[in-house]
């Protein structure tokens, strides 16, 4: 029996940090600390469910499955919703949204700020080019993403994040119990931090970064199911530990700001407000490298994880390294869209795909209690998506609504219990697992 040794182990769980850790792991925190103000321990609480613990389970999940990957495990309900989900999520993650979205933050967190106005159209352009032959570079040597990821740029990361926050937790720039909740955050802290969690995509990229943590650790010689799943798991419970402080630490910095600021219009402004003030002009350069380094990691580790998946997919299609080119390109062209653009549209896209994920990962953990069943597994992941319709309708922009005529609260699912948080699925998922139970217990009751 091999295991891993506590240096491989730490150097895995900094691997799976750098992956889950880019842009929305920076900018989400900070815009909800500063909005929760004096509520933040409790909208923290609950971003730490979505943005922490679901994708530590997402991890867990594929390392108790002993699958090698998303679509093995999510074939279990049949090869049709397996190859369905599993393309959805690589590409939400992947070249659709998240990627683009990390090269769009670093630009307009890091650099649009040090531009003049009438540069930025082609700064942007000109800087989604770089940043996507730098991550096409990375992604062309997965064989070494662990020393890649592992062990220099996310050490090299944490060294600038840890820079700006010990500065600005250090000396603050007000009193957190000074400053109201504001919108969604009165009165609902918990549950809109809940919510913002979804924002980061981690439950997703747990599902999916699975084959890269499987494989690296059967790289350092950890072949049996057993030993790799528990491998696994101990990696996510040290990349869990950390993500969680560090969120916790840029919330209270980003609450801390309202003495100081007024309410920025995101949380790339938050932290730039937090980089200035503390720093002056090499503020905006210390926040450059460090957004930049957070979200090129995280790109190169989409890439890799999106190309490998689609080969193994489609077997007599492209190689990796025209999927990996061709997904590069793919993002570049979506990036000059801008941020605002991407994360409008990826909203509704989450709201959809986020229950599916939670709902997944639940049944597999679960899944000893009725044999990984068909039936249940299908029934229950059926009615989830079907009710997560209304969310993903409820949430689209106001203009599409428009357009497609749903203001109704039928047609956007607000009659649904807990809609108006954001879980309107939650009862239908549990209607549904329990109809899978009974045909189950009744199909073994006939076959005695």
């Amino acid at each position: 029996m091999k295991k891993l040794s506590f240096g491989q182990t730490m150097a895995v769980a900094s691997m799976l940090f750098g992956l889950f850790f880019g842009a929305g792991n920076l900018i989400f925190p900070a815009s909800m600390g500063q909005l929760a103000g004096r509520s933040v321990w409790a909208a923290a609480a609950g971003f730490l469910i979505t943005g922490v613990g679901l994708p530590l389970l997402g991890v867990a999940a594929l390392g108790v499955s002993r699958e090698r990957g998303l679509f093995e495990l999510s074939r279990r309900a049949g090869r049709p919703f397996g190859l369905l989900f599993t393309c959805a999520l690589y590409l939400t993650i992947g070249p659709f949204f998240a990627i683009p979205r990390c090269a769009t933050v670093s630009y307009t967190v890091g650099v649009q700020r040090v531009l003049p106005e009438g540069a930025m159209g082609a700064a942007l352009a000109l800087f989604s080019v770089l940043f996507f032959a730098a991550v096409l570079f990375f992604s062309l040597r997965r064989g070494e993403i662990l020393t890649w990821v592992g062990k220099v740029l996310t050490p090299l990361f944490l060294c600038f994040l840890g820079l700006l926050l010990l500065r600005a937790l250090t000396a603050p720039l007000g009193v957190i119990a000074d400053a109201p909740p504001l919108g969604s955050y009165d009165g609902g802290a918990f549950s809109t931090g809940l919510l913002e969690g979804y924002n980061t995509m981690d439950a997703l990229a747990g599902l999916a970064f699975g084959i890269i943590v499987v494989d690296v650790i059967r790289s350092l010689g950890v072949t049996e199911p057993g030993d790799v799943a528990r491998s696994t798991v101990r990696a996510g419970v040290f990349s869990a530990a950390l993500m969680a402080l560090i969120y916790v630490l840029v919330a209270v910095a980003g609450a801390q700001t309202r003495g100081a600021f007024a309410v920025s219009g995101n949380g790339g402004e938050v932290l730039a407000q937090i980089a200035e003030h503390y720093f002056g002009p090499a503020g905006a350069l210390i926040l450059a490298v460090t957004v930049t380094v957070a979200c090129l990691k995280t790109a190169v580790g989409l890439i890799t994880s999106c190309s490998e998946t689609f080969v193994k997919l489609f077997p007599k299609g492209p190689s990796y390294r025209i999927w990996a080119a061709g997904f590069c390109v793919l993002s570049l062209l979506i990036a000059n869209l801008g941020l605002e653009a991407i994360t409008a549209w990826s909203q509704p896209v989450l709201m959809f795909l986020y229950p599916l994920a939670i709902a997944l990962i639940l049944l597999t953990l679960c899944g000893g209690r009725f044999q990984n069943d068909r039936t249940v597994l299908l029934s229950a992941l059926v009615f989830t998506a079907a009710a997560a319709v209304f969310d993903l309708l409820r949430a689209l922009p106001a203009p599409a609504r428009a357009a497609l005529h749903l203001d109704g609260s039928f047609l956007t699912g607000t009659w649904l219990p807990l809609a108006e948080h954001g879980f309107g699925w939650v009862c239908p998922a549990l209607a549904g697992l329990l109809l899978g139970l009974f045909l189950r217990a009744r199909r073994r009751s006939l076959e005695q």
